[in-house]
């Protein structure tokens, strides 16, 4: 894991969430997809200087806490090492229920072919 440049760490404040359903409705409506067996990842340009994260794991898909939990935190953790990188997107994660029974490594490496894929799609959409 990469050290944090002095004076820009790697904290997740609020300012980097999505919080309200505007934000999500917005990324849902119009977004740059990526998919796989455990995890789907939607993209959106915004008018910030910082990528943004939000998270949309239903109960449906993921019956028990624990698993939604530990979802979330994988998520949180990949998106604060990388969001320096990810440029200025709002991001929506979804899991499907096969996340659950997949260890911890393999949803990192996921979500890190899924950080990268945006990225390529989303500068290759808005170069003129």
């Amino acid at each position: 894991m990469e050290r944090p440049v002095p004076g820009q760490g790697y904290g997740f404040p609020r300012s980097h969430r999505l919080v309200s359903p505007v934000e999500f409705r917005s990324v849902f409506e119009e977004a740059f997809r990526s998919s796989d067996s455990w995890l789907t990842v939607l993209a959106r340009p915004n008018d910030r200087a910082h990528a943004r994260l939000g998270l949309a794991l239903s109960r449906k898909q993921i019956r028990k806490a624990v698993d939604r939990n530990r979802i979330k935190r994988l998520v949180r953790e990949s998106f604060r090492c990388r969001q320096a990188e990810l440029g200025a997107f709002d991001y929506v994660v979804m899991a499907r229920t096969p996340a659950t029974a997949v260890n911890s490594a393999v949803l990192r490496r996921a979500l890190e072919k899924h950080w990268l894929r945006l990225t390529r799609r989303c500068s290759d959409s808005s170069s003129p």
